[in-house]
């Protein structure tokens, strides 16, 4: 059982001490959730703000009325985490973007690189592919308690990639590397910004060109991860090298 109470993103945190939870997220607290009155939750407009709240009764058949005990400004991390996160295939991208969120990524990339199966075309389809990341992520966002939803940006190519990566601190996932993580200088501040790659692999061209714009390729540690993992461990290694987790 978690010990920390459900959060429920709203567009704008309260102004006063009372007021009604409703919508989905309403019904999800009110139907799904179960919430009673005296029991606790957070509600989060999503950029820091928090409201700490008390369940004071229902509100109609799916929300619920709420008391605010008190409100928190989190700051965003630093440095912020980019995820620049190659597609795949099938269900493995939204889990990769799940496990990136519940990790700590502050924004998220999808990036067409040249060895992908996966194909987000410019269109419906694409749409809808591009929507079920966003909806991962907002849902990731929601249970790993995250007053910060990361931003998942419109999909990019390689160029695009590279003029993202320009003047931050770029760092290309790759197995074969002669450095490690551990052996790069990370900074406290500014971006960082991860390039995961397709099961494939990213292409020497590709690597040549991120280099080209300051980046640096390095390695996780000794096993191959997947593409659907791959973020969330060098999250996990940046939050212990860097002041994010302090």
């Amino acid at each position: 059982m978690s010990s920390t109470p459900p959060l429920f993103l709203v567009d704008a945190l309260p102004k006063g001490d009372d007021f009604v939870l409703d919508g989905p997220e309403g019904r999800h607290a009110a139907t799904v959730k179960r919430l009673r009155p005296g029991e606790s939750l957070t509600v989060s407009d999503g950029v820091g703000g928090l409201a700490a709240c008390v369940v004071d009764g229902p509100a109609g058949k799916d929300s619920l009325r709420l008391r605010v005990i008190g409100r928190t400004d989190v700051p965003a991390p630093q440095p912020r985490v980019v995820i620049a996160q190659a597609l795949v295939k099938g269900d493995r991208g939204e889990l990769a973007v799940e496990l990136a969120t519940e990790a700590g990524a502050d924004a998220i990339v999808p990036w067409r690189a040249s060895r992908c199966v996966a194909k987000w075309e410019d269109g419906p389809r694409g749409e809808k592919a591009l929507a079920r990341w966003r909806n991962t992520v907002r849902e990731a966002a929601k249970q790993a308690r995250r007053p910060w939803v990361p931003d998942v940006h419109d999909p990019v190519g390689t160029k695009g990639l590279v003029k993202l990566v320009d003047g931050t601190t770029g760092l290309v996932l790759e197995g074969s590397a002669k450095h490690g993580l551990t052996e790069i200088s990370l900074p406290q501040q500014g971006d960082i910004v991860i390039v995961v790659g397709p099961e494939g692999g990213v292409s020497e061209e590709e690597i040549a060109a991120l280099e080209n714009a300051g980046a640096q390729t390095v390695r996780l540690g000794p096993s191959v991860l997947r593409a659907s993992t791959a973020a969330a461990v060098a999250l996990g290694a940046i939050g212990a090298l860097t002041a994010r987790w302090s």
